[in-house]
């Protein structure tokens, strides 16, 4: 099929630089909770613990940063166009992908070949990023109530006392965990199911050319019939 085109308007400089950090520090989050939950090899505890909470701290930083950039920043409310608009927008409900919901359900379970033309994010990728957010934050929540230096300090114990002890919130630490291992293998896929264009303008900053969209007619046309503008 014919893609559509992919600008740095889309993911502007910050945007790759957070999505960069979040990438390394989950990384290193998971490899250090796995060696917590299980040490295969002694004599790095120590070692494991202290990258563990400290990427722990840059994950949580780097989630409030892009909060703040996404008002603070513009970027492309459509896909494959250079017109620019607060980023928030692009997290909340636009005219551009309203009422597909059911087209990117069909498309994601193999029941449609092309997706549905739109807003720079689909209907689900839309809720999964607003969702990891908040996930990210329970994760956090959940680790201080593990870690000594806090977990004895309001709100943290009074949680812990709450869902019955340290052994409940280690479990849904650790499940957590998968869940966020299972939503980047996702997010992997999806992201270049198509081609790797939005992976290397993601991450090297580089831009595609090829379709792209008008969202006044809501179809794809060619670059040179979109006018200046865009």
């Amino acid at each position: 099929m014919a893609h559509l085109a992919h600008y740095k308007e889309a993911h502007p400089m910050p945007f790759v630089i957070t999505h960069w950090v979040n990438l390394i520090a989950m990384i290193f989050l998971i490899i250090t909770g796995f060696y917590i939950h299980y040490p295969f090899v002694a004599g790095f505890m120590s070692v494991a613990r202290g990258a563990h909470m400290f990427f722990a701290f840059v994950i949580l930083i780097n989630v409030i940063v892009r909060i703040i950039l996404a008002f603070i920043l513009k970027s492309s409310p459509a896909g494959g166009t250079r017109t620019v608009a607060p980023d928030y927008k692009n997290f909340l409900p636009q005219k551009d992908n309203r009422h597909q919901l059911g087209a990117w359900l069909k498309y994601y379970l193999f029941m449609k070949k092309d997706h549905p033309l739109g807003a720079k994010f689909g209907v689900l990728q839309k809720i999964s990023y607003l969702a990891v957010p908040f996930l990210i934050l329970i994760m956090g929540f959940t680790g201080f109530c593990l870690w000594v230096p806090t977990m004895d300090l309001w709100p943290f114990a009074t949680f812990t006392g709450l869902i019955g002890g340290l052994m409940v919130i280690r479990i849904v630490h650790y499940y957590l965990m998968w869940v966020f291992i299972l939503f980047t293998f996702i997010h992997v896929y999806l992201a270049n199911v198509e081609g790797f264009a939005p992976t290397k303008l993601m991450f090297l900053h580089k831009e595609h050319g090829g379709l792209i969209y008008d969202p006044e007619v809501h179809n794809i046309v060619g670059e040179d019939d979109m006018g200046e503008e865009h």
